[in-house]
């Protein structure tokens, strides 16, 4: 059923608009004498149709519709303007403030019913498009969520294939890649900064793929050209990850070949200092480096939290950029609830 707002101060224009419009059929006409209530009606509800004549007391026909249309949602709906003014000034000054089509006393019925049911098509129309569009939007958004999902997925599992042949466990790529988006939190960087190392930091130790295992599963101490193969790592998930279209995969890559850089500039594999290592690598290399201490591997214990955390602070402007050491440690009971969280024996998805 089609609303239409009849607005006219007349009780005979009125009932003589009512009677064409309920000729039409599939039509409830709304009448309203006073130009105010009709359109405060119109602000609150959704009219298809808006019938306003153009001479009224206190607020004439063009002064309601440049009212009507300020009201948000009610740009694009049908306007007819009655009038038995004839003159063209007043048609143009009309259809620039929104008016749709205009009829002129004595209105003909014939003419009056032609014109409203183009004018309804018209709004029909429009509302289908409106709701195609939002249709298409949803659709757009829901097959980017699985695209993004299936993504996700790849990146998980390709760094749990890394991490089978690590003795390292898959709750450790977990527990430091949220302990990674808990340090962008604390630093204020934006909600997608943090979502995006969250998905991002799990890869940073993807190049291991390519170190022989007598190298990668070595339980003693490394030999120093041992050592420098394993350091090959960084390159090598660079490498694998540097080229994608994906913002994860490019982020990821950054932090592959800058986690182990040290702020002092001793790290690897390019010396680099301060904040020219990627602000991502500074705040991966203080999760991954808590993490890999209070773990327990093959080779040794794992440390208690206060003594990792004492390690992290005298490592501070030296090992590590001091502001997320800092940052980190102000979040310390969320930083205990991501460890308890995260165990090894029950992994639950990122």
């Amino acid at each position: 059923m089609n609303r239409v707002a009849i607005i006219d101060d007349s009780d005979i224009n009125l009932a003589l608009l009512k009677a064409l419009v309920n000729k039409l059929g599939d039509c409830e006409p709304l009448i309203f004498s006073q130009p105010f209530e009709g359109l405060s009606w119109c602000s609150e509800n959704l009219p298809d149709l808006v019938i306003v004549d153009y001479m009224m007391p206190e607020l004439d026909g063009m002064g309601l519709i440049a009212r009507l249309r300020k009201v948000p949602g009610r740009e694009e709906i049908p306007v007819l303007m009655i009038t038995a003014n004839d003159d063209k000034d007043v048609r143009y000054e009309a259809l620039q403030i929104g008016a749709t089509d205009f009829l002129t006393k004595p209105v003909d019925r014939i003419e009056f019913s032609a014109r409203v049911r183009n004018m309804l098509a018209l709004g029909a129309s429009r509302r289908h498009l409106a709701d195609r569009a939002a249709w298409l939007a949803a659709e757009v958004r829901k097959a980017t969520e699985e695209i993004h999902a299936r993504e996700q997925e790849l990146l998980f599992r390709l760094s749990r294939a890394a991490e089978f042949r690590d003795p390292e466990t898959g709750a450790h790529i977990q527990r430091m890649a949220h302990y990674s988006r808990l340090i962008a939190g604390a630093l204020g960087l934006p909600l997608g900064d943090q979502e995006l190392i969250l998905q991002a930091a799990p890869m940073h130790d993807v190049g291991k793929i390519g170190i022989p295992d007598a190298i990668l599963l070595k339980p003693g101490k490394l030999s120093h050209e041992e050592f420098e193969l394993m350091k090959g790592h960084s390159a090598l998930g660079f490498e694998l990850l540097n080229g994608s279209a994906s913002i994860v995969l490019q982020a990821a890559a950054s932090i592959a070949i800058s986690h182990h850089e040290k702020f002092d500039g001793t790290g690897y594999p390019f010396g680099t200092a301060g904040e020219a290592i990627p602000l991502f690598g500074r705040i991966v290399a203080v999760a991954d480096v808590f993490d890999a201490l209070t773990s327990e591997r093959p080779y040794k214990k794992a440390w208690e939290l206060d003594r990792a955390a004492a390690f992290l602070r005298e490592g501070a402007g030296k090992h590590f950029d001091a502001t997320c050491v800092d940052a980190f440690l102000a979040r310390w009971d969320e930083v205990r609830a991501i460890r308890a969280r995260f165990q090894d024996e029950d992994v639950p998805n990122l």
